[in-house]
């Protein structure tokens, strides 16, 4: 399918009031469509199924936000060995512009995870120390498919000099934390309870988003807002 193709296609599954709620939601991003996630789920479905899926993939011209997300959710979807994967990945990680497309990818890359655990931990590490805001939300958003008994302590161990001053790196971080709260709650109550763990925007927020889970008891909510710094 070509790219003209594939935006034609696009343009027909626009919906203009979600176009609103998505710009609404991504400040800065420009070109939206209004393509609900569903369908271009849908759509890159499609296209890994094609034999020409590199063609898309390879693209760098994407015109549309919709464009650049179908291509992470092709990535994710292709039938690939995982060193192509790997370099696919690499290539578009820097594309990333905005959470929307960042956590939508790494969603995608959850079968990659189940199949290549050690391997896709050791690839994520570079982003966890990168400069870059994307780059970073990126390998912090992927650690959400490593909450687990193996790697809680080493998921902490970072979350404890993790010092990214970019907002959307921040956010992913207070987010990651709220998660290993649910699962691991008296490990990360622990590094809560240190006074010089995270800064205080991210600590925050951390505690934010523990209290609107509906998975932590009342009892415990009222503990983390006594918290706020």
């Amino acid at each position: 399918m070509t790219l003209t193709e594939i935006r034609k296609r696009l343009e027909a599954l626009a919906d203009e009031e979600y176009r609103k709620f998505q710009a609404g939601l991504l400040p800065g991003t420009a070109n939206i469509v209004g393509v609900r996630i569903p369908q271009l789920r849908k759509l890159a479905q499609e296209l890994a199924r094609q034999t020409d899926w590199r063609v898309f993939a390879n693209r760098p011209d994407t015109r549309y936000y919709e464009e650049t997300m179908l291509q992470g959710l092709v990535i994710g979807k292709a039938k690939m060995d995982f060193d192509e994967r790997k370099e696919y990945i690499r290539r578009f990680v820097p594309r990333i512009d905005n959470w929307a497309v960042c956590d939508t990818f790494c969603s995608e890359l959850k079968r990659t995870v189940k199949k290549e655990p050690q391997a896709m931990w050791q690839f994520i590490q570079p982003y966890l120390r990168s400069s870059e805001e994307f780059e970073v939300r990126f390998g912090v958003v992927m650690l959400f498919h490593f909450t687990d008994p193996e790697h809680i302590d080493q998921l902490l161990a970072y979350a404890g000099g993790f010092a990214h001053e970019g907002y959307y790196a921040r956010m992913a971080m207070a987010w990651l934390l709220s998660v290993c709260f649910i699962k691991f709650p008296e490990k990360t109550m622990k590094q809560l309870q240190n006074k010089n763990f995270l800064d205080d925007r991210t600590y925050n927020k951390t505690l934010q988003k523990i209290v609107e889970s509906l998975r932590i008891p009342a009892a415990t909510k009222k503990q983390i807002r006594s918290m706020k710094r």
